[in-house]
């Protein structure tokens, strides 16, 4: 059945007022990093009298934001090889066997997904003191900590997709291997990582986009120095000023990575269902 005259104006008319949602705000942080400070504080303004690309030289002084940078690149980075280092194994491993419980197991991964931060973020700091006390492993304010708790949430949301897209593949080819005499092993390292490696590389780049734009766990478990960029962007406004037009800049700048990894991560899985 073909798409009637008002659904196609329908369908129009909603991408219209999204894009409208999405596109005004936007407008407005790229028009404000682009003016001076005495133009920003002064009357609002749509298109900028002055256009100015200071902001953009400036951001990098006024706080250290390549320090930030550094961190949330380091802890993302960590975040996303442990996640796959742990996932394609465990994830294989679920596609493939028929254990009593799999798919209660499936959907308590999924179920942490749905589970607000705020609910782990007292048992956790609380444990990371008490680990800190009784052993000496500080994971309060530093990289560890951080990967650790990022990696909680990146984990079974790395498990579960890449379950779903194994499931999704054809087992001849591991079935040959192992009638060849390859082993559970050798089955992943020539056989599912090369026929699931679009899927991986999406699922990497989504374990790094959650882990680059965490912020509750990031604002606790941090300090000084070894903040992130959502937490470290904050700086930006101190007690007698807030520089908004560097402050845009700098989300700007910094939002190309995880706009880059999303197109990547739906460019891999489109070029996987081909």
């Amino acid at each position: 059945m073909g798409e009637t005259t008002q659904l196609r104006w329908l369908r129009r008319v909603g991408l219209a007022g999204f894009a409208v949602l999405v596109g005004l705000p936007l407008l407005v942080v790229v028009t404000t990093s682009l003016k001076p400070l005495a133009d920003v504080d002064d009357a609002f303004r749509w298109l900028p009298s002055r256009l100015t690309l200071r902001p953009y030289v400036d951001m990098w002084s006024t706080v250290p934001l390549g320090r930030y940078l550094l961190n949330s690149t380091v802890v993302a980075g960590a975040t996303t090889l442990l996640a796959l280092m742990v996932a394609v194994p465990a994830s294989y491993a679920l596609a493939r066997s028929r254990v009593r419980g799999r798919r209660t197991f499936i959907l308590l991964l999924v179920a942490t997904q749905a589970a607000p931060g705020l609910l782990f973020l007292l048992p956790l700091f609380v444990l990371y003191a008490e680990l800190g006390d009784r052993s000496g492993l500080e994971l309060i304010g530093t990289y560890p900590g951080l990967v650790l708790t990022d990696l909680t949430f990146a984990l079974p949301f790395s498990i579960w997709l890449l379950t779903t897209h194994l499931e999704s593949l054809s087992r001849e080819v591991e079935d040959a291997a192992s009638v060849d005499g390859a082993g559970t092993l050798g089955v992943i390292r020539h056989v599912v990582l090369p026929t699931a490696a679009p899927g991986i590389a999406a699922v990497g780049v989504f374990a790094f986009v959650l882990a680059w734009s965490e912020v509750l766990f990031a604002s606790i478990l941090t300090q000084g120095q070894n903040q992130t960029l959502p937490v470290g962007l904050h700086a930006y406004a101190s007690q007698s000023t807030v520089y908004w037009n560097q402050l845009a800049a700098a989300a700007l700048a910094t939002s190309l990575p995880v706009l880059l990894g999303v197109l990547l991560g739906r460019r891999l899985l489109a070029r996987d269902e081909l």
